[in-house]
């Protein structure tokens, strides 16, 4: 099963493993990180899934929409490498993505 890797926001990772068809925001949520919490439920309607992605899997990650570009504007924790992780369907080919769950706005 492919594996994330979760940074939460006092510094301690966790590795968790991925069933097929999730996105990354519901593999953190469903293993517990009671952090990212995910208003919406996934809508890509609020920024509260939001992460910061490894810079090495940012470019093996789906192009960002013109929403999700827009809430993320309103994040004062915004960085290059920011991305709502409602967006980001997790893949096997993405075993091992490392994620920070983001401070919060």
């Amino acid at each position: 099963m492919p594996r994330l890797i979760v940074t939460n926001r006092e510094g301690e990772t966790s590795e968790i493993s991925v069933s097929d068809g999730l996105t990354v925001m519901e593999a953190i949520r469903d293993n517990g990180f009671d952090e990212l919490l995910a208003l919406c439920g996934g809508c890509c309607s609020c920024a509260t899934c939001h992460v910061h992605v490894d810079p090495d899997f940012v470019d093996r990650l789906p192009p960002m929409s013109e929403d999700e570009d827009d809430l993320l504007e309103s994040s004062d924790h915004r960085v290059a490498n920011s991305r709502l992780s409602c967006q980001i369907p997790f893949e096997a080919d993405l075993d091992g993505l490392k994620v920070t769950i983001a401070p919060e706005d």
